[in-house]
């Protein structure tokens, strides 16, 4: 980094403690000198289940803050399925939780109507997004599309990129990119740095894990998986990322708590070392 400069904020998802209370997943994060998370469906979930969304989002920003942390991401429902009645009903809840909590890129999966015709489930999708931009109209904050696995999904940068299109353009929607999804085996495919520069400026979020190509692993970078990670800083930083450096890597979850904070630790030290090859 050159003087003067700051890094771009990192983080582990928060599901890396989804046994915990969302307070206590804060101290642990604190704990651990992290400043931020994504927040997960399940701690999302938890959060809705004590009532009204915004009070438990604006206390929870409040707990979080008196701590020097907080919530730059988050993950919408994870079970959304844009082409049902009332979908979009069932997400506002979310929107304003996140908005309470400060959240800037709500990650979401353009997901469902998998029975459709691909004109239909387009047509279904688009009506849903289109509905929940303009409920965050005037915001600043971005439903980020999440590029997914599966021919009845948005595989793609590009596939997104018309989702975004035909909703309402750039105002309150934008991608996120998983990496691990997009590096799975399957017959349409784009590099990471093509996604990356497909996706531009509308790229807000980032689920960084790793895989061997044969299953959606969701391993932290620079261990049993085969990303090009170079290939994707570098990309970043062509297009000027400026959001969350965020890791999604439950494969990594399957240990005790007191090994869950050691490999926090090595977390920290990993994220700053890609970071700053590249200068974000």
């Amino acid at each position: 980094m050159k003087g003067g400069e700051t890094m771009l904020t990192y983080s582990v998802w928060s599901s890396y403690f989804v046994e915990l209370s969302p307070e206590d997943m804060v101290k642990e994060f604190v704990n651990a000198g992290f400043t931020a998370t994504e927040l997960s469906d399940e701690h999302g979930l938890m959060l809705l289940s004590r009532g009204n969304p915004e009070k438990g989002g604006a206390k929870l920003k409040e707990y979080a803050g008196d701590l020097g942390f907080s919530f730059p991401q988050g993950h919408l429902l994870l079970r959304a399925d844009l082409c049902t009645d009332g979908a979009a009903e069932i997400l506002k809840p979310w929107l304003d939780l996140f908005v309470s909590l400060g959240i800037r890129s709500g990650v979401l999966h353009a997901a469902g109507g998998d029975a459709l015709t691909p004109e239909a489930r387009f047509e279904r999708r688009v009506g849903t997004l289109t509905e929940l931009a303009e409920y965050v109209k005037g915001s600043d904050f971005t439903i980020c599309l999440e590029n997914l696995r599966g021919e009845t999904r948005p595989e793609t940068a590009e596939d997104l990129n018309a989702l975004i299109d035909a909703s309402g353009g750039d105002a309150n929607l934008g991608i996120c990119l998983d990496t691990g999804h997009l590096h799975i085996k399957r017959e349409r495919q784009e590099t990471q740095a093509d996604f990356i520069r497909i996706a531009g400026k509308r790229l807000k979020a980032l689920h960084i894990a790793d895989n061997d190509t044969t299953s959606d692993m969701h391993l932290m970078p620079y261990g049993r998986g085969t990303i090009d990670w170079s290939e994707v800083m570098t990309a970043l930083r062509g297009v000027g990322y400026d959001r969350l450096f965020n890791l999604e890597i439950p494969g990594e979850r399957r240990c005790p708590l007191p090994i869950l904070r050691a490999k926090l630790l090595y977390c920290r030290a990993l994220c700053e070392t890609m970071l700053s090859s590249v200068g974000l």
